[in-house]
């Protein structure tokens, strides 16, 4: 078996890293968080030339309009993403675009900006309800679709992710059943993987933060990064970062095809790596930026905060756990 990505994937991992460095660069995300602070924080231009390159219908059958592509290549546009802090309820619309019909086309096109919650969690928080079209609520009947001007909910005054924006809501109402049990279980497993790629990018960028901060900044007459306590970290960081990519690429390539190994296993253990690195990286590169890292004018924190909210989506480390743990 060939582990090494191809020449097609790797182009297209290099296209949208340069679409969003092209359209979604730090100047224009820290704009966004320092001073535009608009509720829901999603841009619909930006939205509509993501759904444009096939960021939600990649996926999609060819013959259904989509690109047709698998979750491997998937995993590699949304660690993608991850480097770029992208805001918005993307894994949630991309997952979506796959029931079909007029909801599918429309998360496919951008048309619909698709948020998705699981019905039994406590407290209810849903993210980005104010920019929503579509909420969808995961049970154990399946998926079911309520409009979010149904969804009565408090608005959190200071969510940890200043990009992600929280309702805190009492009860959801019992909305439309559009898809069955099964498709709410490919939901979740797919769903977790390529939030774990997300993450992985986290992980990755975050690695690059402090390891180039570390070789510009100068402390005693020395590059810090000379010092042997800040190259443990760096290292550290950069081993997590690869252990999580092989288990994320791993669990991307058992979806698509399930005789390379078993998803039961390999979802959560992306998951739990992916949320692993992208965590305990955004603490070290914060510690080699010394006190510079508590800053709100170092971008650390903002890729630390958005891995907290990872973390806890599709399935937090207890979740995670205890599904590796009824697989022995």
């Amino acid at each position: 078996m060939d582990f090494q990505l191809s020449d097609d994937q790797r182009d297209l991992a290099t296209g949208v890293r340069e679409f969003c460095e092209g359209r979604f660069d730090r100047d224009r995300m820290r704009n966004l968080v320092d001073h535009d602070r608009k509720p829901g924080m999603v841009d619909k231009k930006l939205w509509q030339e993501l759904a444009e390159t096939g960021f939600f219908s990649l996926r999609v059958a060819e013959d259904e309009g989509g690109v047709g592509l698998g979750t491997a290549e998937a995993a590699l546009v949304y660690e993608e993403a991850g480097r770029a802090l992208l805001p918005g309820p993307l894994v949630a619309t991309h997952l979506a675009a796959s029931l079909g019909g007029e909801l599918g086309a429309g998360a496919a096109s951008g048309e619909l900006i698709v948020g998705v919650v699981e019905g039994d969690a406590s407290p209810i928080l849903v993210e980005h309800l104010d920019a929503l079209d579509v909420l969808l609520i995961l049970d154990e009947d399946g998926i079911r679709k309520v409009a979010p001007a149904d969804v009565a909910g408090t608005a959190v005054k200071n969510p940890v992710d200043p990009f992600t924006p929280l309702h805190h809501v009492e009860a959801l109402p019992e909305g439309e059943l559009v898809a069955d049990a099964e498709t709410a279980a490919r939901f979740r497993r797919e769903g977790a993987v390529l939030t774990a790629a997300v993450q992985l990018g986290i992980a990755g960028k975050l690695t690059e933060l402090a390891t180039q901060y570390a070789k510009e900044r100068e402390q005693f007459g020395r590059i810090i990064g000379s010092f042997q306590a800040v190259k443990h970290l760096c290292a550290d960081m950069l081993v997590r970062t690869e252990i999580a990519r092989a288990a994320v690429y791993s669990a991307a390539v058992t979806l698509d095809d399930p005789v390379v190994g078993d998803a039961a296993v390999a979802v959560p253990t992306a998951k739990l790596m992916a949320d692993d690195a992208a965590t305990r990286n955004g603490k070290d590169a914060t510690q080699v930026h010394g006190g510079m890292g508590f800053t709100w004018e170092v971008d650390v924190h903002l890729y630390l905060k958005r891995a907290w909210v990872h973390a806890t989506q599709y399935g937090d480390a207890d979740d995670n756990e205890e599904a590796l743990a009824a697989t022995l």
